[in-house]
């Protein structure tokens, strides 16, 4: 059974067996799929699958997790947090010389992001990773639903709808990676910025945003930072 230091909760199982199931993509996208026009078209047929799908990642008895290694020795674990009645996607991240885990963002009915950059979420999706999550494309798509930026760049879509192809068997990856770029997150895109070497962002229910009275702490600011862009 995965640990995660400091990460109260309940019985938390690897969650590696979901990767090669086209379907578990567009629910775990879901939060970015708002409509049914945009639901259509993620799932087409396979609505009462991607139902029972869903069913079985929000399972109190079962709290998959993925694992996704970063620069510097950092790691991102993506729990489906499934306390009865109160489930959500926590993105949290670890450092081996950390006592406990930090969430960088929650997708749920108290959502709490974005947690990074388009500029972070390609970087990280592309980094070399021999443990956890190694694909590519895997790891872009588990991390998407903490994004939120508001100038993503022209080829933030045709980035998206190639993992879309390799991993999914939506008719339209081209459409649906447009789709999930307006719809990004739960929250308004935010503006990124450099700030004393640290990328943050004025997202109001972020944790990087360091206006925030619920921000992180500087040191762990810059840690997100070096974690995500390797600076």
């Amino acid at each position: 059974m995965p640990e995660i230091a400091g990460y109260e909760g309940g019985p938390l199982v690897d969650g590696s067996r979901f990767l090669d199931t086209p379907l578990f993509w567009p629910c775990h996208l879901g939060a970015s799929l708002r409509g049914e026009e945009a639901q259509a078209n993620a799932l087409g047929p396979d609505w009462d699958d991607a139902q029972e799908l869903s069913a079985t990642l929000a399972s109190p008895g079962a709290w998959p997790v993925f694992t996704v290694p970063l620069h510097s020795g950092y790691v991102l674990h993506v729990v489906y947090r499934n306390w009865d009645g109160d489930h959500g996607v926590d993105y949290l991240l670890l450092h081996p010389d950390w006592p406990r885990a930090v969430t960088l963002a929650a997708v749920d009915g108290h959502f709490m992001g974005p947690g990074l950059s388009w500029a972070e979420l390609e970087a990280s999706a592309g980094l070399d990773a021999t443990t956890g999550v190694t694909d590519p494309d895997a790891r872009l798509l588990l991390l998407f639903p903490m994004l939120g930026d508001a100038d993503v760049p022209q080829g933030a879509a045709p980035r998206l709808a190639s993992a879309l192809e390799a991993l999914t068997v939506v008719e339209d990856p081209a459409g649906l990676a447009r789709t999930l770029l307006v719809n990004q997150g739960l929250w308004s895109p935010a503006r990124w910025r450099d700030a004393h070497g640290t990328r943050v962002c004025d997202g109001s229910h972020s944790y990087r945003n360091p206006l925030n009275g619920f921000a992180l702490p500087a040191p762990q600011l810059a840690a997100a930072a070096e974690a995500l862009n390797g600076r």
